[in-house]
């Protein structure tokens, strides 16, 4: 007696080939059932692609945006698929910040990093920089944000944290980051990471 399925040979008495796991009582016809729910997925058109860097409007004191006035007014225009329209930037050499943190400690870095508790990049990652944080509260995850520069200008990226993050600039509203995107970061904002924060200088 052989398999109908693979054609394997099938002691006597087998209820299943050992070559193929089909049933000895398998037919190539039995095998080929319809699919009994054959819409029950829905294809979800791609999105269009986006910025990987979001500028967080930077007003000089008393000349914020007003009622009547949309938030985006002042800032560059913006070509159809997201890039601002400008002429391709030398490589910029990376500027030195300041990170001011609501703990007591303050940091210079230079080029990017990682802040949290315990901040642990992926294998594949490099940073220049790995900032741990004390929160006995653990409000702060341990891989929180990253920081680093585009062009000079320092700009954070939440690592998808318990809490979150959220930039402060007045006259600016608070903007709570969408994590793995990146958002500008001014001198003198602030970066509030769980119930602590640090201020860029």
């Amino acid at each position: 007696m052989n398999c109908q399925i693979c054609g394997a040979h099938l002691p006597e008495g087998a209820m299943f080939c050992g070559g193929c796991g089909s049933s000895t009582s398998a037919t190539p016809t039995t095998r080929k059932r319809a699919d009994p729910r054959p819409s029950d997925t829905t294809i979800i058109q791609p999105l269009a692609p986006r910025t990987t860097v979001i500028s967080v409007p930077v007003w000089p004191a008393g000349t914020g945006p007003t009622a009547d006035q949309p938030a985006d007014a002042g800032l560059p225009p913006v070509r159809p698929g997201g890039a601002h329209a400008a002429a391709p930037a030398e490589k910029v050499e990376p500027a030195r910040y300041t990170l001011q943190f609501s703990t007591g400690e303050t940091v210079s870095v230079r080029g990017t990093g990682l802040i949290g508790r315990r901040p642990l990049p992926q294998p594949s990652e490099r940073f220049d920089h790995l900032i741990q944080i004390t929160d006995l509260g653990m409000s702060v995850s341990k891989s929180h944000l990253e920081f680093g520069q585009h062009d000079g200008e320092f700009w954070v990226n939440d690592r998808f944290s318990g809490n979150g993050t959220v930039v402060r600039r007045a006259p600016a509203p608070a903007l709570r980051c969408e994590p793995g995107r990146r958002y500008l970061v001014a001198r003198g904002a602030r970066v509030e990471i769980g119930d602590q924060f640090f201020v860029v200088l």
